[in-house]
């Protein structure tokens, strides 16, 4: 299983809106980034993910899964662009701030802290299992 981190301004989708969608989970659309979409391309089924509030709140709020594999993003007719659908599976206890995470030297080199304006980034085991003892949610 691989770990990822999901960036969405909360005014644009929030944890609620993708808890709202439950099992069916939602499309990852509108990622406009070459990067970002790559990462999507290399995602599998089952993948891990955590869902990160970008602009004031700057904070791991939940978990969400991969619940469908890399496909045309159905808000273009660019093929360039494609897209994950993600389902949410749990709320962090207690969320994780971007500040909390910067103070912690063992995240050095997440990207999260090194290209903190990529929306769809790679996490490693070490630091997916740091972020959720920080929240106090169980990693698997």
């Amino acid at each position: 299983m691989a770990y990822w981190l999901f960036k969405s301004e909360p005014s644009t989708w929030s944890w609620n809106d993708q808890v709202a969608k439950g099992e069916v989970g939602e499309e990852w659309d509108g990622v406009r980034n070459y990067q970002a979409r790559n990462f999507m391309r290399e995602m599998k089924l089952g993948d891990r993910g955590f869902f990160y509030h970008s602009q004031k709140e700057k904070s791991v709020v939940g978990i969400v899964e991969v619940c469908a594999e890399s496909h045309q993003d159905s808000q273009t007719d660019d093929p360039r662009w494609e897209c994950v659908d993600i389902k949410a599976v749990r709320s962090f206890e207690t969320p994780v701030t971007l500040e909390q995470i910067k103070l912690d030297e063992r995240f050095a080199e997440m990207a999260l802290v090194k290209s903190s304006r990529l929306s769809v980034q790679p996490v490693t085991e070490d630091e997916w299992r740091r972020v959720c003892a920080l929240g106090k949610t169980n990693p698997n």
